[in-house]
């Protein structure tokens, strides 16, 4: 991800800064494990966006009103995500301040490229070998109905 706006200028800023907030709180460990064992995970995670967007344009220096009435929400809820009343707020909000120490979000990646190519190229080597058992398994059905 190219660099993140700590303090957005601009709808392009704000943009960036809302994204990076998803991501980094979504990939989380335990914001995964919230979310795994969540009763409503459609709400858990529409709450968590929800903060994550309206955090990164109060940062833009937008109005609450403005943020409540872009996000669809009340403005109670608008500053109750803001204030760290809610746990997705919270949460957000720790993510945001991982940023300011770091500068940058640290993403999971659970497979690399050569472990990719690893892969492909075992499940080709898989495919060869089953063609070639489709192939004798045909040679030995057609022989058998030309005995027939």
């Amino acid at each position: 991800m190219s660099e993140i706006p700590l303090k957005p200028i601009g709808k392009e800023d704000i943009r960036k800064l809302e994204l990076a907030l998803i991501l980094g709180t979504l990939f989380r460990p335990d914001v995964l494990e919230s979310v795994r064992i969540a009763q409503d995970k459609v709400t858990w995670l529409d709450s968590l966006m929800v903060a994550a967007s309206a955090l990164a344009r109060e940062r833009g220096g937008i109005p609450i009103s403005r943020i409540a009435e872009e996000l669809g929400r009340t403005e109670l809820t608008i500053r109750n995500h803001l204030s760290g009343k809610t746990e997705a707020g919270k949460i957000v909000r720790e993510t945001y301040e991982k940023l300011l120490k770091s500068g940058k979000i640290e993403l999971p990646i659970t497979f690399q490229q050569e472990d990719l190519k690893k892969r492909v190229e075992e499940l080709e080597k898989q495919n060869s070998e089953l063609n070639a058992k489709l192939t004798k398994i045909k040679s030995t059905i057609e022989q058998l109905l030309k005995e027939i």
